[in-house]
């Protein structure tokens, strides 16, 4: 896998049970490239083992006075020198591939978990949890795969640097071959304090995140009731605990980093001092002492490796838990699929609320709990994030289809959707049958002081397609960003369309207008709109009320607030005591109302 071929046309099926799981999943699907930086790592850590052997023969040739043996010494630095940089050339090139390509995939397979769980997955991880994970935890992860294979060619280089100094001088040998393993192991007993420290520092950045994200989110309804210092005094402590945190994360790794510089010098005294007395004692050569000092003191470079690896693996080991974490979600509703991927039509029924939906009609719905409105609305789209009894379509099972074909079948915009920044042509370029324009999904949500807005807030778009859309829209007001989302439902034309609260945010004018150019751009196509607006009430077909979790009422909206006094005291949003009072006054009130809108519509 190179880097140009990304990214993958599958990520694959990650092993989420846990984060290690998760990590050895990863190291498994790039083993091609883990090879290849094994091989050009040990031909770097080789290459600079070598040197001091080199250094050790031209020595021992000028001590003895020989021509031919400072020859030697000479080609073979000089092979050592070219094996070096070509080995180390190779290996940071493979070793980058294998880190980006890492953090490639865990970001699709993210991006698809993310794409697959919809709104169900910000109820289960919380939003900067999201962001920490496909930003700093992919690096971190990315780091440790890509680590490993430089760590294995370190670690083979010493054992083999060990065992040839044993057989080349097993006096000094020994005490290199005992030296570095307790080298290596000296930093394990502070590792655990690392990580626990790490995890403090990552869990502090996730909360000030989460709150940066929400405080940006609201900035403009914190503005209005003059909230804003408020919540940034928080967040200004939030990012202060962070500071403290990975200060003292910090000052553990530093820790472990003196101890790796601390104890190869006192290994080098120790070989120094103990190799000195052999050299008097005429047991050793010069040359030999030169080459033995040398390769202790060209082994703390391999040796930093081991410090590297676990540093990468204390930051990489929660960051993968938390990774898998998130791809281990699933819906309770996921059954894979169990029918085939085909896009039936129908009714649309409910047989938890007795919800019916007639094909080819629009279909109001009151309800006057709007969170138990909102639960409905994704449960009519099939696959919800709650247990239940599936929503058929034509008698089949939505939540038995495979995601995408439910999908498909019917599509529900949330109360709240989402601008993804970029273009309009880019916004409106989703999947749909080609059978609705944009210019008439546009022209339907009244969008002509939207385009004209875009226009007039980009410097060289004249075509109102080719206008920019800033991050979730927010150079746009709440019922222009409304009525964005709304053009975008209806140029997918799915088979039922499912809006819930497509028009809070628009004025009463406004709102006449997408009703009835709504109706008729989904004539004869199953529509379902959950609100309370008398207007939009009035241009659907039928209207259900739901009471309590239940269908208890169906009929024009005109019938219903005559007949319904619990459908009246939603729709027109008075008390108990206020509907004793007014009884046929209110609804007298709110058909004068919708009469006035019509005219001046």
């Amino acid at each position: 896998m190179q880097i140009q071929d990304l990214p993958y046309p599958d990520p694959g099926v990650p092993d989420a049970r846990s984060g290690p799981r998760f990590l050895w999943w990863l190291f498994r699907n790039q083993l091609g490239g883990q090879l290849k930086s094994l091989a050009w790592g040990l031909l770097h850590f080789a290459s600079v083992a070598a040197l001091p052997f080199c250094v050790g023969v031209a020595v021992q040739a000028v001590v003895d006075r020989s021509g031919t043996g400072l020859a030697l010494a000479g080609g073979l630095l000089a092979l050592a020198c070219v094996g070096n940089a070509v080995g180390d050339t190779f290996l940071h090139r493979t070793a980058i591939t294998n880190w980006i390509t890492a953090a490639a995939r865990v970001q699709q397979l993210l991006a698809r978990k993310a794409a697959h769980l919809g709104s169900a997955l910000t109820r289960r991880v919380a939003a900067g949890e999201v962001v920490a994970v496909s930003t700093g935890d992919v690096e971190k992860i990315g780091w440790f795969v890509e680590a490993l294979s430089r760590f294995t060619a370190a670690l083979v280089t010493i054992v083999l640097v060990c065992a040839g100094l044993l057989v080349y001088q097993p006096a000094l040998g020994v005490v290199v071959a005992v030296g570095l393993p307790a080298l290596a192991l000296a930093v394990l007993p502070l590792l655990p304090r690392a990580t626990r420290r790490a995890d403090t520092q990552r869990e502090k950045a996730g909360r000030a995140t989460e709150l940066a994200s929400d405080t940006v989110a609201g900035l403009r309804v914190l503005r209005g009731i003059g909230g804003e210092d408020l919540f940034l005094d928080r967040y200004r402590s939030a990012s202060q605990e962070v500071r403290h945190a990975a200060v003292r994360s910090a000052r553990m790794w530093s820790l472990i980093s003196a101890i790796q510089v601390l104890l190869p010098g006192l290994l080098l005294i120790a070989v120094v001092w103990y190799g000195v007395g052999l050299a008097r004692e005429g047991r050793i050569t010069v040359g030999e002492l030169v080459t033995v000092y040398s390769s202790v003191m060209v082994l703390t470079y391999p040796l930093r490796h081991f410090e590297e690896i676990a540093m990468a693996y204390s930051f990489s080991r929660p960051s993968a838990k938390r990774a898998a974490g998130v791809l281990s979600l699933q819906r309770p509703t996921d059954t894979a699929g169990s029918r085939a991927a085909d896009v039936p039509s129908g009714d649309l029924y409910d047989p938890q609320t007795g919800l019916l939906v007639p094909a080819g009609r629009l279909t109001a719905v009151v309800c006057g709990d709007p969170d138990a409105a909102g639960l409905l609305a994704e449960r009519l789209g099939g696959h919800p994030s709650q247990e239940g009894t599936s929503v058929l379509l034509g008698g089949v099972p939505l939540d038995e289809l495979p995601l995408d074909s439910a999908r498909t079948a019917v599509l529900v915009q949330d109360k709240d959707p989402v601008l993804l920044s970029g273009t309009l042509r880019d916004l409106l370029d989703v999947p749909a049958s080609g059978a609705v324009r944009p210019e008439a999904a546009l022209a339907a949500a009244q969008c002509d002081d939207v385009l004209a807005a875009l226009v007039q807030g980009s410097v060289d778009a004249a075509d109102p397609m080719d206008a920019r859309i800033t991050e979730r829209g927010r150079s746009l007001s709440g019922g222009q960003r409304q009525r964005l989302a709304l053009a975008r439902s209806l140029i997918t034309d799915p088979e039922a369309l499912v809006l819930d609260e497509p028009t809070s945010a628009v004025d009463s004018h406004t709102e006449a207008r997408i009703a009835q150019g709504v109706r008729e751009l989904r004539a004869g196509r199953t529509t379902v709109v959950f609100t309370s607006s008398p207007l939009l009430l009035d241009r659907a077909d039928r209207v259900v009320f739901l009471h309590e979790g239940e269908a208890v009422a169906v009929g024009a909206h005109r019938e219903l607030v005559r007949t319904e006094p619990r459908y009246r005291a939603v729709v027109t949003r008075e008390t108990d005591d206020e509907a004793a009072l007014n009884g046929s006054v209110a609804v007298n009130d709110v058909l004068q109302e919708l009469e006035e809108i019509e005219e001046k519509a």
